[in-house]
């Protein structure tokens, strides 16, 4: 683990903030802060485990009940969600998204297939169900990185296609904490070839509250960069026709201190999507859906008051 900037806590009381903050040594100047000594790190340890205990007290958060669509694999904590916290229901109108998080993650896991940056820690992946696509398809969705560390502990997350053979085909898009301007693409890494919409996307600010960040960092902020970029659209052309699937993934960078995770929505090939999109339960029926039901149901009253004045 390295230094980091001043801790702001939500949870935390004011004589535990001022008592952390005494504790901790920091690099100055630098975005990414030094690695401390081992007595600077048994310090700052003894301090994180104090504050994972306060917050979770404050801020007993549970994560969505809701399992990835059946054919997803995921390795490490996924699951999905409706609208909850900063993260809305995403542009496609569908009443569920899929999501990765690094709260109950996997150490070694969610690290960037192509390019990695060396000091990951644990994180999660999850993975699209095969599908076909001819030359040319365009392979589209929307995602949305929130993150309740600042820019000293940079995580980050990703997208990549790969084939059936498991091999990498494309880096769509990487994300990564700053404590100013785009975070998309990460810095410090490869660069990704999707087109995403808008193209540059600074970080909503706060502490944000968000189930799968778990109790202990829903609604905490580590320094600067905390916050969520909303609803980013990634569109990608696949070269060559063949079968493939689209993987996502987070991870904690350094420590495992102060969870980030990645919403995921809408991932479609030609326009068709990959698999039938999750549903939570408790998740209220979609407005078009109603409106359907209801014009069925007009639609049955009518035939039926005809074959009344018929008799």
């Amino acid at each position: 683990m390295k230094r980091r900037k001043p801790l702001f806590a939500v949870g935390v009381s004011a004589v535990f903030a001022a008592s952390l903050l005494a504790a901790l040594v920091f690099a100055p100047g630098s975005a990414l802060a030094q690695t401390p000594s081992a007595a600077e790190l048994a310090k700052r340890k003894a301090h994180v485990a104090s504050f994972r205990q306060m917050n979770a007290a404050a801020h007993p958060v549970t994560k969505s009940v809701g399992a990835p669509p059946a054919g997803w694999t995921c390795v490490g904590s996924c699951g999905s969600d409706n609208a909850d916290g900063v993260v809305t229901l995403s542009p496609t109108g569908n009443s569920a998204y899929e999501w990765v998080s690094t709260s109950g993650g996997t150490n070694g896991v969610g690290t960037l297939p192509t390019g990695p940056l060396g000091s990951e820690a644990d994180g999660s992946t999850l993975a699209t169900p095969t599908f076909a696509a001819a030359a040319g398809a365009p392979l589209n969705f929307y995602f949305n990185y929130v993150t309740s560390d600042g820019s000293g502990f940079a995580d980050y997350a990703w997208a990549e296609l790969f084939n059936s053979s498991n091999t990498p085909v494309a880096l769509l898009f990487t994300a990564r904490t700053e404590s100013s301007g785009s975070i998309i693409p990460g810095s410090g890494l490869p660069a990704p070839l999707a087109t995403l919409t808008p193209s540059s996307v600074p970080i909503i600010g706060g502490a944000p509250t968000w189930g799968p960040l778990g109790g202990l960092s829903s609604g905490a902020c580590y320094a600067s960069g905390c916050g969520y970029t909303g609803w980013v659209k990634s569109s990608y052309a696949i070269p060559t026709a063949g079968n493939y699937y689209l993987k996502v993934g987070v991870v904690n960078w350094i420590d495992t201190a102060y969870d980030s995770g990645l919403a995921v929505d809408g991932v479609t090939v030609s326009g068709v999507p990959v698999s039938p999109p999750p549903s939570v339960p408790g998740t209220p029926v979609p407005s078009s859906l109603i409106l359907t039901m209801l014009g069925l149901a007009a639609v049955g009253t009518f035939f039926a008051s005809q074959k009344f004045a018929r008799s």
